[in-house]
């Protein structure tokens, strides 16, 4: 936690932007104690920036959320969000060097302190800038409050730790919807994901693996996209258990439209938790770096059919690097939609089939899948000497007592004591002095198929 939530400034993003003016009567924060929000004006109203303090007792202390992070720390984290694109960890350097409010103060300002950010180009801080100067964090804050959702930052007790694992590519914030605690739902969830475009195959066993994972108690996390995802959430919540969407765009958008029932129902049963802010919408390049989030914050992640080029991939890949397990569903080996994870258990991936075998990797001691075998026969169970005289008889036609011993390599007596015994267990009949199999009832395929 070194760096990213210390150096908490009164100046914040706040309200400084946007058609505000100085002297605008006080705002209430989020925690509902009195904001004080004042414009500047820099040299030609370059420099906008706003003083965030409390009531008239207050002073200049800054605000202290219910998570221990200020007011102004939240606020200008809110404001970066805008400003900085997901997995941007040059900016995510400057944010552990400087903190929140001051690097905010630093892009905004014109008195050169941005220039000297080791890194920094005069491209790169004009796009920070036209960004910054369409920031409206309060109105955001206030935006994902009135859909139920809150702005969760580094150092909040409900921030997952493991996204820290990300180094200077953790999201700047995280903005969430639902009631469940983010921190301690993370603690016990596993990612699946895999194909849009998937076969019935793979929305069967994603299917099967979210609520399996369900019922046993563990969080399902996917991206809410069509295929896979979709049918690991619906899984999940059709168990009655716990899910959680990572989306590439706001809280508040339902993307893809297609799932705007399901993302509602995910909103009403987890949570939905996206690192842009309210209104965003998702590209190409924030749906690979939503995948990051989705490796960091869960236990492993499971791929169900992945092309070669896939963006499930890029997910294992990640979980792979961070220490995370990584595991696949195998398909056939004539399928294209499975080539990209037969490609992931040809290297550290984990084949898995079912969700107990998804438990026993990522769960705690003694959290082991069942032994499988096949079915037990009859014949199963006899003893070698008997087993060796049984394996003596022809398949059809009767033989006598020295030939079976003959071609059992055993003696007259043993033969004849065996085949007493194997008479008694059904296996074999006399007839006169010769000794045949039993004829066993033919299967009915057709009744098998459920034919008559």
């Amino acid at each position: 936690m070194t760096g990213h939530g210390s150096g908490a400034s009164h100046w914040a993003a706040g309200a400084a932007y946007g058609p505000r003016a100085e002297g605008q009567p006080p705002a209430a924060g989020a925690n509902g104690v009195e904001r004080r929000v004042c414009v500047s004006g820099g040299a030609n109203d370059g420099e906008r920036r706003v003083c965030v303090s409390g009531g008239a007792n207050d002073g200049e202390r800054p605000v202290r959320a219910a998570g221990g992070v200020s007011e102004g720390e939240r606020l200008a984290r809110a404001a970066l969000s805008r400003v900085l694109e997901p997995g941007d960890e040059r900016g995510g350097r400057w944010l552990r060097e400087c903190g929140a409010g001051e690097l905010l103060r630093r892009i905004t300002a014109r008195d050169g302190s941005a220039e000297r950010l080791s890194g920094m180009t005069a491209r790169r801080l004009a796009g920070y800038r036209l960004r910054a100067e369409a920031a409206e964090p309060a109105r955001d804050l206030a935006a994902v409050a009135e859909v139920g959702g809150r702005f969760v930052c580094p150092g909040d007790r409900e921030w997952p730790s493991q996204l820290d694992d990300l180094g200077d590519g953790r999201p700047t914030g995280l903005w969430v919807r639902g009631r469940p605690d983010l921190r301690l739902w993370a603690l016990r969830s596993v990612a699946v994901v895999g194909a849009r475009a998937c076969t019935p195959y793979g929305a069967h066993m994603a299917a099967s693996l979210g609520g399996g994972l369900a019922e046993r108690g563990w969080v399902v996390v996917s991206g809410a996209a069509f295929g896979v995802d979709g049918a690991a959430h619906r899984g999940a919540l059709a168990a009655g258990g716990a899910t959680a969407a990572v989306l590439a765009c706001g809280v508040d958008v339902a993307y893809p439209r297609g799932h705007a029932e399901l993302i509602g129902r995910v909103v009403e049963q987890g949570l939905v938790i996206g690192e842009l802010p309210p209104a965003e919408h998702p590209t190409r390049t924030r749906f690979i770096l939503r995948n990051r989030v989705i490796a960091a914050l869960t236990r492993g992640t499971v791929v169900v059919e992945a092309e070669y080029r896939s963006g499930s991939l890029v997910t294992a890949r990640c979980a792979q690097r961070l220490g995370r397990f990584t595991m696949g569903v195998p398909g056939p080996a004539t399928s294209g939609l499975s080539a990209g994870v037969h490609e992931l258990l040809r290297g550290e991936g984990v084949l898995v089939t079912d969700a107990s075998e998804v438990v026993e990797l990522v769960g705690d001691m003694g959290e082991l899948a069942p032994y499988r075998r096949g079915r037990v026969l009859p014949r199963d169970l006899l003893d070698a000497g008997c087993a060796r005289v049984l394996d003596a008889l022809p398949a059809r036609g009767a033989v006598g007592g020295r030939e079976v011993a003959r071609t059992a390599g055993t003696s007259a007596d043993e033969a004849l004591a065996r085949l007493y015994e194997l008479h008694s267990l059904g296996f074999v009949e006399r007839h006169g002095d010769g000794w045949q199999l039993t004829r066993r009832p033919t299967c009915n395929d057709d009744a098998r198929r459920g034919g008559t």
